[in-house]
């Protein structure tokens, strides 16, 4: 992978960008990352992970001594907040929020920057009291860069339906645009 990813380097050396590893959940193989971001860093790379941080078990020592190796080699991470209310989120992901907002507070800890990603999914996560509460939460991480509100689309919809699969939210539309202003009011601050 290293000859194909430096085939690029002038381009992420010019632009300031570098290599970013997203999903899936690219830390269901931490240790490629790790490997593979070792190596990114020896050729002067910036490197970024986007992710969920559903992996990450803050209980497990283990786990911790080897977030704390990926985060030696990791210049941003990108987290997904699927909804900062944990039965809301068990409910839409099947996952319990508590190891990504663990995660969150881990990379604070540590002085790692953070990009936060809310996806905006009428219905389930654009009330004004959720959003709210996911901006208090925010404010209590120390080293978050940016928020971006991401607008639900049902681009998957057609994947689903060539699978022969039901798409969970066939009833669900795209957001308006004035739920999408609202929601960058609340979490970002944008007027």
């Amino acid at each position: 992978l290293m000859p194909i990813l430096l085939e690029d380097r002038e381009f992420y050396e010019n632009s300031g960008g570098g290599v970013t590893l997203s999903g899936g959940e690219p830390l269901l193989q931490i240790d490629f990352v790790i490997e593979l971001f070792t190596l990114l860093k020896e050729k002067g790379l910036h490197t970024c992970i986007d992710t969920s941080g559903i992996t990450f078990h803050a209980e497990d020592k283990a786990c911790v001594e080897k977030y704390e190796k990926l985060l030696s080699v990791t210049d941003l991470v990108i987290l997904d907040i699927k909804h900062i209310d944990d039965e809301a989120c068990k409910k839409l992901t099947g996952q319990s929020n508590k190891n990504t907002l663990a995660f969150a507070r881990f990379l604070s800890e540590r002085n790692k920057p953070i990009w936060i990603r809310q996806v905006l999914v009428p219905t389930l996560t654009d009330d004004d009291e959720s959003l709210r509460r996911t901006r208090e939460f925010i404010d209590t991480l120390s080293t978050v860069e940016r928020v971006e509100v991401l607008p639900y689309h049902t681009l998957g919809v057609v994947k689903y339906e060539k699978l022969g699969m039901e798409y969970p939210l066939k009833d669900v539309q795209a957001p308006t645009k004035e739920r999408v202003e609202n929601a960058k009011r609340i979490l970002c601050g944008e007027r």
